[in-house]
């Protein structure tokens, strides 16, 4: 390097080379993204109900001292065509096949049915929903709140004996605080799990397991309402309760 006066007299400065410097995480400007989701359900044990004509008519009744927040919906299996239904969107086919069958769901009803599936609190192609808004408030497009709870009754056919298993479940979640909510829906489902057992035809609690469906291309279809069962194991209809006859 030359002296300081001969640099003078040259007229130039020569400025020493910097050395490249590796990025370190410490010295990066970071844009961090997350976004997170929490769904929550719970859900009573089974009461054995005696299987008829009604039973399936009479489980819109089990919400009225609860069901403050509109309509009560029910909600019947999947059939062979959405057997296959899940609200996942990574897994387009199922995703698309969920949208198919619950699009002409109210709002609300959906965001139940989304977080109990996605919960695997509810089997869609064995079970028979009734659902209702028990808590909070809606958006302008009609959509719970993250803290709005959606509750009901659950029930299937035990493939024992034929009986209706009915079981009451709440579900809420989404984005936001939850605060009370958790303790809001186990007062609620408190109270669906006392008027289930305190209802007529209710023969008492049930240790039935909850339906395990077996993959296949799909079952029977009912002889008695023409329902396609969507999976070949379910020896009563999801739908009717009815046996289905096998050749």
């Amino acid at each position: 390097m030359a002296p300081d006066f001969v640099r003078k007299i040259l007229g130039r400065t020569e400025e020493p080379a910097v050395p490249a410097v590796e990025p370190t995480a410490d010295g990066l400007v970071i844009e961090d993204h997350e976004l997170k989701l929490t769904y929550r359900a719970k859900a009573s044990q089974g009461v054995r109900m005696t299987a008829g004509p009604n039973a399936l008519a009479s489980l819109p009744d089990l919400l009225a001292e609860v069901a403050h927040k509109g309509r009560i919906t029910v909600v019947p299996p999947l059939d062979s065509a959405g057997g296959t239904a899940a609200p996942d969107l990574l897994r387009t086919d199922e995703g698309l096949a969920w949208l198919h069958s619950t699009h002409d769901q109210p709002p609300e009803v959906r965001h139940g049915l989304t977080a109990l599936a996605m919960l695997d609190a509810l089997d869609p192609a064995f079970e028979t929903v009734v659902l209702a808004q028990l808590s909070g408030e809606t958006d302008t497009a009609g959509f719970p709140a993250y803290d709005a709870i959606m509750g009901g009754v659950i029930s299937h056919w035990d493939e024992q004996t034929g009986d209706m298993i009915v079981r009451g479940v709440t579900a809420w979640g989404g984005k936001g605080v939850r605060g009370d909510t958790d303790r809001t829906a186990g007062r609620i489902l408190a109270t669906l799990f006392s008027g289930i057992l305190a209802s007529k035809g209710a023969i008492g609690i049930a240790s039935v397991e909850r339906p395990m469906p077996r993959s296949g291309a799909g079952g029977l279809v009912c002889a008695h309402c023409g329902f396609g069962s969507a999976h070949e194991r379910a020896f009563y209809c999801p739908k009717c309760g009815m046996r289905m006859v096998r050749g």
